[in-house]
């Protein structure tokens, strides 16, 4: 019998044997991982636990908040304020940062997250999840701020995300490659099942919402007719088209058996750079997907040499194989030049 490997285990022998993380990292991502199992409780109870619905409230961003969106954000923020290893917590559903209460020595860390990416999904029984990236505290002085927030995503000490599917699946990179860890319901315990996971190269999937074609620009155009047109068109191959509108679920599938995963820059908020946050979505996405051996850039540079500007930055995303990604960009490039 193939020997079973717990989260914490895995992350020791990061810890001590590679020495990619520091203790306090480790002590974090473990309180991240219970977080995730409060959340998928209430998740799994869905019409039993009355946690379906609107909130009647409204986010930061304007969105309307689902009930779940609320406890999500709620159990991550109250999981990681106990401990000295974080310094303070920035969430997409938060117009500020939460500073953790200063009971203990200085966090070296700073927690985004993203507590329920896909929430138009809860009330259809889709399968939804958690973001979450983590970032080192650059400053040495004991407060921390906004501005400590605004780093590239290439600074990444870790990121993951939590997927509440079939199976309740953790995903995570600290810098060493992907590793997928299932929830054993029964024992309570994350168990490792996948190690180094790799991104095809080459997909005969993409996924996009074809319903904002007439919004798109000539670049992502291009790019979708051409796989629409099957063998009969330039690719010469058929594509397949998946869309399930949960960035959660989009990327699981695309680090499982590969594909394209794309969010553009659209005519009806031309202002906007795009849809999804650079910070909370984004970022930590594209760590995993750099780290499974695929790519991931807005249309014309790499997503994580990104400087953010502010807190809730937008940014198009087009992620997943590397030979589609990079196709995708040298449109763009080729439609500027020309």
């Amino acid at each position: 019998m193939t020997k079973r490997i717990s989260l914490t285990q895995y992350l020791v022998e990061q810890q001590r044997e590679h020495g990619h993380i520091p203790a306090q990292l480790r002590l974090l991502i473990e309180v991240v991982a219970r977080a995730c199992k409060r959340i998928a409780i209430s998740v799994n109870k869905g019409a039993l636990g009355e946690v379906l619905g609107s909130a009647n409230s409204e986010n930061v961003q304007g969105e309307v908040q689902k009930k779940l969106d609320i406890i999500s954000n709620e159990v991550l923020i109250e999981a990681n304020e106990w401990g000295g290893h974080l310094a303070a917590m920035a969430s997409e559903e938060m117009d500020s940062i939460h500073v953790v209460p200063n009971r203990y020595p200085q966090g070296e860390f700073m927690l985004l997250f993203d507590p329920l990416d896909g929430s138009s999904n809860i009330d259809v029984n889709v399968s939804i999840g958690t973001i979450f990236s983590v970032l080192r505290k650059v400053n040495n002085q004991r407060g921390v701020s906004e501005e400590d927030f605004l780093q590239p995503g290439k600074q990444q000490a870790a990121a993951g995300y939590c997927i509440y599917g079939p199976q309740t699946t953790l995903v995570l990179t600290v810098g060493d490659g992907v590793a997928m860890f299932t929830l054993d319901r029964e024992q309570g315990s994350w168990v490792l099942t996948e190690e180094n996971v790799r991104v095809p190269e080459d997909t005969k999937e993409f996924a996009i919402n074809m319903s904002n074609m007439r919004h798109w620009d000539d670049s992502v155009k291009r790019y979708i007719d051409d796989c629409l047109a099957g063998k009969d068109g330039p690719r010469g191959k058929d594509f397949n088209m998946r869309w399930v509108a949960s960035m959660v679920a989009d990327v699981h599938r695309i680090l499982t058996r590969g594909g394209v995963f794309l969010y553009p820059w659209d005519k009806r908020e031309p202002e906007k750079a795009g849809k999804l946050r650079l910070l909370y979505e984004a970022n930590p996405m594209s760590f995993l997907i750099e780290q499974a051996g695929g790519m991931s850039t807005n249309g014309h540079q790499r997503i994580m040499d990104l400087q953010p500007v502010r807190l809730h930055e937008r940014v198009s995303v087009i992620l997943g194989s590397r030979n589609e990604v990079q196709r995708v960009t040298d449109l763009y490039a080729a439609n500027k030049a020309g």
